[in-house]
């Protein structure tokens, strides 16, 4: 991407955005350790078919405890609210029923918690679909391997081939890689969380190309992003969060870094 410039940096999107696909109401998170300290407060928000949702936030804001918890409740205690899909409450209080009922979450930290990285591209992508490969719990390695394959080729993975280890490709790629294990359980909502860091501004299109191609194909996305332009460049619509609360919501049309910031700064003297 040498030479692209700022009017340039992200995809010429024309949503189609459809009904309202994936809906959380009255959310509430307490501090893992500290139970009594609660960090999500209350939060409404929804999701569109074919819409790309950003949530705003400085650091501290509640950003990733908010989508850990969606996710499984992989992040808090005594946690509350309603989660629905296409109208109807979901259950999502583990992994494996929110990964059921269509939900998949993209880390912000790939290396920690998204990959085993001493493993080949072939095992990660199937990683958290492996009923899909197997037989009678056997994993088939043929149909492992065709996966691994479609998804290299489809997301122009850049590696000497499927069985290459993870630890030895670039940052983007792991990105890649990590998009391909949670498209393979063929999410209607893809929580994405910090999805370009960490990786070059070549790799970073790729990753914005792949968003607007999800998008288009009816996914509904809802993007962590602590890069406001990031967040301007390729959301419908943008929430904005502070201290554990959903303090604005804006329209792509109406978003700005002045807007976003304002309600940030308001929302601390209030």
């Amino acid at each position: 991407m040498v030479g692209r410039d700022m009017e340039h940096r992200y995809p010429q999107r024309a949503p189609q955005i459809g009904d309202v696909i994936f809906e959380v109401r009255d959310w509430h998170v307490f501090h893992e350790q500290y139970s009594e300290r609660e960090v999500i407060k209350g939060i409404d928000l929804n999701v569109r078919k074919g819409e790309v949702v950003g949530i705003a936030g400085l650091m501290g804001s509640g950003r990733t405890e908010l989508a850990m918890s969606i996710f499984g409740r992989s992040y808090g205690r005594r946690i509350s609210g309603q989660v629905l899909i296409d109208g109807q409450t979901v259950d999502v209080s583990t992994i494996g029923k929110a990964i059921k009922h269509g939900i998949a979450y993209v880390t912000e930290d790939r290396k920690g918690y998204g990959l085993i990285l001493e493993q080949e591209i072939r095992k990660n992508v199937s990683l958290a679909n492996l009923a899909e490969v197997s037989d009678h719990g056997v994993i088939d390695e043929h149909a492992e391997a065709k996966v691994a394959q479609q998804y290299r080729e489809s997301l122009r993975i850049r590696s000497s081939g499927i069985q290459q280890r993870v630890v030895n490709l670039s940052g983007g790629n792991q990105q890649k890689v990590v998009l391909s294990k949670w498209l393979f359980t063929k999410p209607r909502l893809l929580i994405l969380d910090e999805p370009t860091r960490g990786i070059d501004v070549g790799a970073k299109y790729e990753i914005y190309t792949i968003i607007d191609e999800l998008a288009r194909r009816g996914e509904g996305i809802l993007m962590i992003s602590s890069e406001m332009p990031e967040l301007l460049g390729m959301c419908d619509r943008i929430y904005v969060m502070n201290e554990g609360r959903l303090v604005v919501e804006l329209d792509r049309n109406e978003a700005s870094q002045e807007r976003i910031m304002r309600a940030i700064v308001n929302a601390g003297h209030a």
